[in-house]
């Protein structure tokens, strides 16, 4: 499978470079950044640090959009620290960005390969994927399908009340690429909030046998401070790794087809997912939504991957 990996490092966005690079199913072709969790200037140092980490600076990083598409846009540095990464300290990149913004990088790569050959992994806020769709109008019926990590339905909210934190970042990207009739795997907090990192998990990564299990312990222990106090729980949700996991393990997961809009104009609900769980609009299904997940498979295998790096 050949993927892009769309996304705003982020502690859990460099996990999910690793499993995609520790899975043999998987060619990654190139990571674009976005603003998000901290800045693009932060995102994209952040990329070329992790591949950095384990050795793998073929991997091309293009810097993309620097703002949301009409949103203020917020950081959660709250969550990840001034530089996404705090918990555990990396040498500065041995390279810079990838020359070409993201944007052009995802157009051309996807024109270039066969129809629905590449699958977007979008982890962050959906700007460049936008961008890119609004630049490319034919990119609807080249990209083989979008995995994305945003939204929600029971668990609602966990940047405002209303809310997941991509979809909140940038409200009108994430409506306009639910509408954009590119195929759609969505994986919501329903999921993510069952996948916490206990202190028992955090232990296993500890002991890896390799350079990187420290380094994502440490990570995980910073970054879940925040959510464990939140939700009263042992760790925080496991969120963004789940796109490249669904790939490999999709028999881990399970939802059902739905139609989902983002909103983008309420004054309380700005960024909210409006699910159709229950088929009641009469509008098509656009996403293949998940809502149930085995959690002790999702960890085994992430462990079981990691060790191989």
């Amino acid at each position: 499978m050949k993927i892009i990996i769309d996304t705003d490092p982020g502690q859990d966005d460099a996990i999910t470079f690793f499993l995609a690079l520790a899975s043999p199913e998987i060619e990654l072709l190139g990571i674009t950044t976005v603003a998000g969790n901290v800045t693009v200037s932060q995102t994209t140092e952040n990329a070329l640090k992790a591949l950095d980490l384990i050795g793998r600076t073929d991997i091309p990083v293009h810097r993309g959009a620097d703002r949301p598409l009409l949103a203020p846009g917020v950081t959660a540095t709250h969550v990840h620290g001034q530089t996404g990464f705090e918990g555990a300290e990396l040498p500065p990149p041995s390279r810079g960005a990838t020359p070409g913004h993201a944007v052009d990088f995802l157009i051309e790569t996807l024109m270039r390969h066969p129809p629905g050959d590449i699958t977007i992994c979008a982890i962050g806020p959906l700007t460049n994927l936008t961008l890119a769709l609004a630049k490319e109008p034919a990119l609807r019926t080249r990209i083989g399908r979008v995995v994305l990590m945003g939204g929600a339905f029971s668990e609602v909210g966990n940047i405002t009340c209303a809310a997941e934190f991509n979809f909140y970042v940038d409200p009108h990207a994430a409506a306009m690429v639910c509408e954009s009739g590119a195929p759609l795997t969505v994986i919501p907090l329903d999921v993510t909030h069952q996948l916490h990192t206990s202190a028992a998990r955090l232990a296993r990564f500890r002991t890896l046998g390799n350079r990187i299990g420290p380094i994502i312990a440490d990570w995980l222990v910073f970054e879940k401070r925040f959510e464990a106090n939140k939700y009263g729980t042992d760790g925080g949700p496991l969120h963004d790794p789940n796109t490249v996991m669904w790939l490999i393990r999709p028999d881990l997961y399970r939802g059902r087809e739905v139609n989902l809009r983002v909103e983008t104009q309420g004054a309380l609900t700005l960024g909210a997912s409006v699910v159709d769980w229950w088929g009641i609009s009469g509008l098509a299904p656009n996403a293949l939504f998940l809502r149930e997940v085995d959690v002790e498979g999702v960890y085994e295998t992430l462990f079981e991957r990691l060790a191989r790096l």
